[in-house]
């Protein structure tokens, strides 16, 4: 029997992977094409719309199995904080209660690890983790989480994602931190000690499918590698993959952080993206070190790909694409 997902969010990094993924599995798809475009293929319809278009999410979602809701706005530097509100808060509501409408069995929501906001030294996030969000992107996207949430308790069947780290082939945001250290342009900001959860692309998409049939309904989910690693291990391991080095000395954080500011205003005012913005600086300074022990137990999620080995694949694939 042919299922049919319905997927927001197609043309970003982790959806242009599971769009793909379930078309080799031989789902039917139909994905939400807003600005950025997807590719048609056999067996994926693409749906022309914005993710407040109630009526149009409704028919889209008609006769649909599952719902991956991914679209989100990101880049704090060039969208404006309603922007931020109408697309992860409003849209999710108006993508979930579509697709109850609309007879979906199953609603995948992607939220962030950044709904955590600082994981406290020595301690490792569980799903329970108190949260505080920082910014307005992860702020919003806890409102969505929220929402999420509330919907299933009123008996809609929705699993929540929050990913960790991710990286793979393909990825523009990793690939600037890549780029950077390849061109020797790279210089680290504090002392590295931040930790992070790294996940391969492939191995979030095992545990992406695993929610779809193993979940139970109304439970968040951290997917993440195995290995909680520092800032510093990070960036020396794709300085290795790269035959770099990285400076042995750091950049402090005031500093870089009262040159931020000015900076993202400026580039704002341009209608251009900063190179230094507090939220990129985020990944230095904000710890997000997950467990993944509950998608261990409940859905026997197991990350095949540690950091070394998926970080040299990456690199390949930038290298074989004439990217670096």
């Amino acid at each position: 029997m042919t299922r049919t997902a319905f997927i927001t969010g197609a043309s970003g990094f982790i959806g242009s992977y599971l769009l793909e993924a379930l078309l080799k599995n031989n789902w039917k798809v139909r994905a939400l094409s807003h600005k950025s475009p997807i590719p048609e293929s056999t067996n994926c319809e693409i749906i022309h719309g914005d993710i407040g278009d109630y009526q149009l999410l409704k028919e889209a979602m008609t006769d649909v199995n599952i719902c991956f809701h991914l679209a989100s706005s990101l880049g704090a530097s060039l969208i404006k904080k309603d922007e931020f509100f109408r697309v992860n808060k409003v849209g999710t509501e108006t993508v979930l209660q579509a697709a109850c409408n609309a007879g979906v069995k199953r609603i995948v929501h992607f939220s962030s690890a950044g709904v955590l906001g600082k994981v406290q030294k020595d301690e490792i996030a569980d799903e329970e983790y108190p949260l505080n969000p920082k910014d307005i992107y992860d702020k919003t996207k806890l409102e969505g989480e929220r929402i999420a949430i509330q919907h299933s308790r009123e008996g809609m069947d929705v699993v929540i994602i929050r990913p960790g780290w991710v990286y793979g082939p393909g990825d523009k945001r990793t690939f600037k931190l890549i780029n950077a250290i390849a061109k020797g342009r790279f210089i680290l900001v504090t002392r590295g000690h931040t930790l992070q959860t790294p996940v391969y692309i492939e191995d979030l998409l095992h545990g992406t499918f695993l929610c779809t049939e193993k979940a139970r309904s109304g439970e968040i989910y951290h997917l993440a590698g195995d290995e909680v690693l520092t800032v510093r291990e990070i960036v020396e391991t794709i300085a290795s993959a790269l035959e770099k080095t990285i400076p042995r000395f750091s950049i402090p954080l005031f500093p870089v952080k009262l040159a931020a500011w000015p900076m993202e205003k400026t580039f704002r005012l341009l209608k251009k993206e900063s190179p230094l913005t507090m939220g990129k600086l985020a990944f230095f300074t904000n710890p997000k070190p997950l467990s993944i022990q509950k998608a261990k137990k409940d859905l026997f999620y197991s990350p095949k790909t540690d950091f070394k080995k998926g970080m040299a694949q990456t690199i390949l694939w930038y290298k074989e694409h004439k990217w670096l």
